[in-house]
């Protein structure tokens, strides 16, 4: 982390950003990006910071949603007000980040030897490529996030703690398992984004207690400016392309780069 430059940090900030919420997979490519172009790798302080730089993204883009829901679910929970459709989104939110803390939690030093190795990345950007692809077969819904179910927000919330492992993409897995479940395109990718703000506020805090030394804080700062500011472009772009667009095309990028990475594992390359 300590010779990471200003410029390298800045492009993973980028690479963070976009590949948060592209169903692509950002850890996957925070692995892969530096291996292949012989960076140092960032560092546990940078990966927080990216985290929370995206964090960052996310509250500024759903800023009144995330406002309004946290206003209604405590009015219910405290003031026994009646239940409202944000108070309801509230209770889904908690509802999906609970699997994910779970599995978060149990598979941590599985996860840990996995990031150490670029072994998996191919195998696993293949698996994300095969979710995308079945999303879009099985997923003929249309229903909005207002009739999810509980239970249907549990499993979305598994699915990103599954979605830990190194090049399996999160915003793809909890957006496919959202087109499973009958959501439309749209509604699957505004969940999905929703349920990553407790996700990734809790990964900043358990890599935050492990951190040691002197963290370098003008790559971090201008790694976590860069991700926030692609992050939230990425946002507005994919709400955007999920209304008429299919996933497809970032299926067939992830399997492109799932390739690559077997060949050049094989080869002794990566």
């Amino acid at each position: 982390m300590d010779n990471l430059t200003s410029l390298q940090a800045v492009l993973l900030g980028i690479v963070q950003g976009l590949t948060e919420f592209l169903p692509v997979s950002s850890s996957g490519h925070l692995v892969l990006v530096p291996a292949i172009l012989g960076w140092p790798a960032p560092g546990l302080a940078f990966d927080t910071f990216l985290h929370w730089g995206t964090l960052v993204a996310i509250v500024g883009y759903f800023f009144h949603d995330l406002l309004a829901v946290a206003g209604d679910w405590l009015a219910v929970v405290f003031r026994r007000r009646p239940a409202t459709p944000m108070s309801r989104l509230g209770w889904l939110l908690i509802v999906g980040t609970l699997p994910t803390v779970v599995i978060a939690l149990l598979l941590e030093p599985l996860v840990e030897r996995l990031f150490v190795s670029t072994f998996w990345l191919g195998p696993f950007f293949l698996v994300t490529a095969a979710l995308l692809i079945l999303g879009e077969l099985l997923g003929k819904g249309d229903k909005e996030i207002e009739q999810m179910t509980l239970w249907e927000a549990l499993l979305i919330g598994a699915a990103q703690g599954l979605a830990i492992a190194p090049a399996i993409s999160r915003s793809g897995a909890t957006i496919a398992v959202g087109l499973f479940l009958g959501l439309r395109r749209p509604a699957a990718a505004r969940f999905s984004f929703l349920l990553a703000a407790p996700a990734l506020f809790g990964a900043g805090l358990l890599q935050l207690k492990d951190m040691t030394g002197a963290v370098p804080w003008r790559a971090v700062g201008l790694g976590a400016l860069a991700a926030a500011v692609s992050s939230y472009v990425c946002i507005r772009f994919l709400l955007a392309y999920l209304k008429r667009g299919r996933l497809y095309v970032f299926a067939i990028y992830c399997a492109l780069v799932g390739v690559a990475a077997l060949t050049l594992s094989a080869l002794g390359w990566l």
